[in-house]
């Protein structure tokens, strides 16, 4: 189970820009306290207690006791608002959670082991699906973070949400019934997407020259300073093109059209 890290705060007397302003002038962080059935309560957050733990993986599920001028209180981080220029905060908001409280909070996904499963050994893939798993649970049970061992996995295996351990009292909401978490994938699945774009885009090429200048003939541009045009370049059924006693390859004569045809038009 995650820990609980104390932050020291101090009560505003002020609520609004106003005493939101103060709060910072004095070096402080203006925040809230709400929830659990009681009063919202107005708070200056000492800046060094909150900033060290900010930017830790799973900071809105984990637990914070937040000292007010000597007395605790439990809460959970609920939002964060950030300067958009130093990434400073500049205002934060705590859930008030009490020993009985239900609350929803998402936990991260780890994963070990990926030297030891086969399928990544011989250049698979780890596709992560979920980063992040939604659950709900009491305050003292909320999990640090979901553990995936990857151990012997082949190419082609996926792992699903009933294959992690849950702590007691930990109730996962999902909209599936059993969803794949991750899965290793072939790594031929991407040169296979990535070819077949290729073949996509010569034939939108082919399509687009047969419509310059028809099925077997072409014009082909060239430089306007070499003083001549290439006109009625031959393509033979080889897909060579052919003219002058040049001789090129489709792919040529595609990045000589492309690279000569804004000079011509």
């Amino acid at each position: 189970m995650a820990e609980t890290t104390k932050v020291v705060a101090r009560k505003r007397d002020r609520a609004g820009k106003g005493g939101a302003r103060s709060s910072r002038r004095d070096g402080l962080i203006p925040a809230v306290i709400y929830g659990d059935k009681q009063p919202p309560m107005m708070i200056a957050v000492e800046p060094k207690s909150i900033e060290r733990i900010m930017h830790r993986e799973g900071f809105f599920n984990h637990r914070l006791s937040i000292d007010v001028d000597g007395q605790g209180h439990d809460v959970l981080p609920r939002d964060v608002q950030v300067d958009p220029v130093t990434d400073k905060p500049l205002h934060l908001d705590f859930l008030r959670i009490g020993p009985d409280s239900i609350i929803t909070v998402q936990v991260p996904v780890h994963f070990k082991n990926e030297a030891a499963a086969p399928g990544i050994k011989r250049g698979g893939v780890l596709n992560v699906v979920m980063h992040e798993i939604t659950v709900r649970t009491k305050p003292a049970t909320i999990p640090e973070f979901f553990e995936v061992d990857l151990t012997g996995l082949e190419i082609g295996h996926s792992i699903h949400l009933s294959a992690l351990k849950v702590p007691e009292g930990v109730r996962m909401v999902t909209r599936d019934k059993n969803p794949t978490v991750a899965s290793i994938a072939a790594p031929t699945v991407v040169r296979e997407a990535a070819a077949e774009a290729a073949a996509q885009a010569a034939a939108e090429a082919d399509l687009l020259l047969r419509r310059h200048g028809g099925q077997d003939w072409e014009t082909v541009p060239i430089h306007p300073l070499v003083g001549e045009r290439l006109d009625l370049a031959y393509y033979d059924p080889d897909h060579r093109y052919r003219w002058r006693g040049h001789e090129w390859t489709f792919r040529q004569y595609i990045l000589r059209y492309i690279r000569w045809a804004p000079y011509l038009y």
